[in-house]
């Protein structure tokens, strides 16, 4: 097939189905918590502020799986370690099922975390390194949709299973992407690039080297500020969308809720994609920054009219637009930052320790939340989203270049 004059092999869409399937499919598995929340939290008699900080555990682990699998995909192959990231988020979704106190819950989703962190370590540098230049965005912005994907997914399963079954038999459901790693394992190649550079196996002197720059250190409180918001908003959002009125929230049925994410994740699913052709044509920043300053702006509005079902159903896919969309600048713009030795393990460092410390946000926000209603809570991260956009403008634009050797 050819894309504007520009031939792209089998090999590479392989690359792409593999690492856009891994992601759709975790984010199903981490999302399915956020649609069984209201449940988990009756059950287990949690306030807003403990039922947070278990979406936190989540992350925070996220972090420690994305730095361990980017250092494995540096050293045994990208779709190997890909391979294995997807073996243990839907293993660990699974025994989510069989939770029978507190601290088993928090064990289960901290190691599902480690395997979202792992996913995209390593599937968006396989991407980032099978794909021409002109073209990465592209590719990265259609490997992301697959979020989009994975979150309706979870809002089907949820609004199917949760009023007939329980929680616990949608946890069940979430073992099913294992099957997508037999796949990964039979028919996606490791990029070239790569093979070339194995022979020398990154040393911990070339990580120093890398993370001691400027831009690798903008690029960390960068991802932070974005995640802290990303994280903040939409691990409350279907909690705040079935939450009564009183509480700050829209009151809506947990059917009706997973209904109203849909149309919103239909958004996000076309805003990844579209920043991707925007972010190949005119460049990372401007379109990032863009996003961002409208989500912005979106967000409080969204939060504060809870009582408006109708117009919480029309802005829901432009949220899901410039909520999402700009997080298909992460895989492509890491990757053009960082050389082919250390790539995997740097972009895992960066965008996980950013992850890490955005682990604080659904605590933050359910904090909030107890205290002010959860529509309010969530207009909080409107600032991080403004904080991301002002240090994305000291970073250098990376639309076309090439991958540092």
């Amino acid at each position: 097939m050819r894309i504007q004059g520009v031939s792209v092999t089998a090999e590479q869409w392989k690359s792409l189905l593999a690492a856009m399937l891994g992601w759709a499919l975790d984010a199903m598995d981490v999302m399915l918590y956020a649609f069984a929340l209201t449940a988990i939290k009756s059950e287990f008699h949690l306030s807003s502020a403990t039922a947070g900080a278990l979406a936190s555990a989540t992350l925070l682990a996220s972090a420690f799986g994305g730095i361990f699998f980017g250092m494995l995909a540096d050293r045994i192959g990208r779709a190997r370690a890909l391979m294995y990231s997807i073996l243990v988020y839907s293993i660990f979704t699974g025994l989510t099922a069989t939770a029978g106190s507190l601290p088993e819950l928090v064990l289960w989703r901290a190691m599902v975390g480690i395997g979202l962190g792992g996913e995209w370590s390593a599937g968006s540098v396989l991407v980032s390194e099978t794909w021409p230049p002109e073209h990465r965005g592209k590719a990265i912005g259609l490997m992301q949709s697959g979020w989009a994907i994975g979150y309706i997914m979870a809002a089907i399963l949820s609004a199917a299973i949760i009023p007939r079954y329980g929680w616990r038999v949608l946890f069940v459901a979430g073992i099913l992407p294992a099957l997508l790693a037999a796949w990964v394992r039979k028919n996606v190649a490791e990029p070239r690039v790569w093979i070339e550079r194995s022979a020398g196996k990154p040393q911990i002197r070339d990580l120093g080297a890398v993370l001691r720059r400027r831009t690798t250190i903008t690029a960390l409180l960068m991802t932070t500020c974005v995640l802290f918001a990303y994280w903040g908003l939409f691990t409350w959002v279907p909690a705040f969308l079935s939450s009564p009125i009183e509480a700050g929230g829209a009151g809506l049925t947990v059917f009706k809720s997973s209904m109203w994410i849909i149309p919103m994740q239909i958004g996000a699913f076309l805003g990844y994609t579209l920043f991707g052709l925007l972010s190949d044509r005119l460049g990372r920043r401007p379109s990032f920054i863009g996003f961002l300053v409208v989500a912005a702006v979106l967000v409080p509005v969204y939060g504060l009219l809870g009582r408006h079902e109708t117009t919480l159903l029309i802005l829901g896919p432009l949220v899901g637009f410039f909520g999402h969309g700009y997080f298909s600048v992460f895989g492509a713009m890491l990757a053009e930052l960082f050389p082919t030795r250390v790539r995997a393990t740097a972009q895992g460092l960066v965008y996980n320790s950013g992850r890490a410390v955005s682990a604080l946000a659904p605590y933050s926000i359910g904090a909030l939340a107890d205290a002010w209603g959860i529509g309010s809570a969530l207009a909080v991260t409107s600032a991080f989203f403004l904080a991301g956009a002002g240090l994305m403008l000291l970073l250098p634009e990376t639309r076309g270049a090439e991958l540092e050797q």
